[in-house]
């Protein structure tokens, strides 16, 4: 009995067996008290029947509701991700699109003075070496900006600088070009002077998106600088002084500058004597500054704010007193739904002409 009982076992004349419960006991016999086994050496085996219907309703429930945690976070994180992307990208291309069109604004009217004869680029009575049309787009591979079609992008812009170039043949020698990185050569004449153009027109999927316009190897052409354009807006600065001191008086766009080129009475006694008169006294000519706004937006609605919010491409002030002036305000409440949350953003600059405009 010694050893039996140091391994484990119990004969079964010392041993019950009861079930209670769905519980099985095992217990000492009497025989097996009155041998000396004290009650606290019972013996108690139990065996599980498993989960109850409650428990594992409650064990589904924390577990869904959890996963649902789970997921909850993961979508808040990838949404933010998105979003951050988005901006990342916008303020990039903002940047990157500014850059180029401030390259261009500076390198507008520039005058080549490596030659034996003055450049026909300065010639009183030429064209003006900037100009630009007020909610307009272009095409592809029309000559200029002389074709101007209607406008995209809640009324943008164009703007378009001439310049001249450097070295002989077709793209010079490379040391001056245009936006679309091709070279110009030093002009002959006033017709052969360079083109940087920018204007907005549809890109793939409808968004509007900025182009450069460039007249490269003897043909037109034009390439995208930044997609997802809102809107593409330029004011000019008008030096109006007497003589003109290089300080901006007013700040006015396109079809402001055409009114007042229309306005002109014409002097000559030849049509081409009257055109060089027009050309001459050019309001175009007094430009001596350039402010570009440029609002952009990304692909998809990844904003977490449900917030309405409105651009002021040039500022609140100018929005209330050119209402007129499409496109230089712009309000969420009015984009339709599936647009709306896009991520926007709004840049702008201001740059100076190195160079007189004509």
């Amino acid at each position: 009995m010694k050893s039996m009982r140091h391994q484990g076992l119990y004969p079964s004349t010392l041993i019950n067996c009861t079930r209670k419960q769905g519980r099985y006991r095992r217990t000492l016999t009497r025989r097996g008290r009155e041998q000396g086994r004290s009650r606290s050496r019972f013996i108690k085996l139990t065996c599980q029947d498993g989960w109850s219907l409650v428990e594992l309703l409650v064990a589904a429930g924390l577990g869904l509701l959890l996963t649902l945690l789970a997921g909850s976070l993961l979508l808040a994180s990838a949404g933010n991700y998105r979003h951050h992307a988005e901006s990342a990208w916008l303020d990039d291309g903002g940047r990157y699109a500014l850059e180029i069109m401030a390259q261009a604004v500076r390198q507008g009217a520039y005058v080549n003075w490596d030659s034996t004869t003055a450049p026909a680029s300065i010639a009183e009575d030429g064209p003006a070496l900037i100009s630009g049309w007020d909610a307009h787009s272009l095409g592809k591979t029309s000559y200029g900006i002389g074709t101007p079609l209607p406008a995209v992008a809640n009324g943008s812009d164009v703007l378009a600088l001439r310049f001249a170039g450097h070295g002989r043949g077709t793209s010079g020698d490379g040391s001056s070009i245009n936006c679309g990185g091709f070279g110009v050569a030093a002009p002959d004449d006033g017709d052969a002077l360079g083109w940087s153009i920018f204007y907005v027109a549809p890109g793939e999927g409808g968004d509007g998106e900025l182009r450069c316009k460039y007249l490269g190897n003897g043909n037109w052409g034009a390439d995208a600088i930044v997609r997802g354009v809102e809107s593409f807006q330029v004011l000019y600065g008008l030096d109006t002084d007497q003589p003109a001191d290089g300080v901006p008086n007013r700040y006015l766009n396109a079809t402001a500058i055409r009114a007042l080129d229309n306005a002109l009475a014409p002097a000559g006694a030849t049509p081409e004597e009257q055109q060089r008169d027009l050309q001459r006294r050019s309001h175009w000519k007094r430009v001596c500054t350039v402010k570009l706004a440029l609002l952009l937006h990304g692909d998809g609605n990844t904003r977490g704010d449900t917030r309405a919010m409105q651009f002021d491409l040039f500022g609140p002030a100018y929005a209330d007193g050119h209402s007129q002036d499409l496109g230089t305000h712009i309000m969420e409440a009015q984009i339709p739904a599936p647009e709306r949350w896009r991520a926007r953003r709004l840049v702008g600059l201001t740059v100076m002409l190195r160079n007189k405009s004509g």
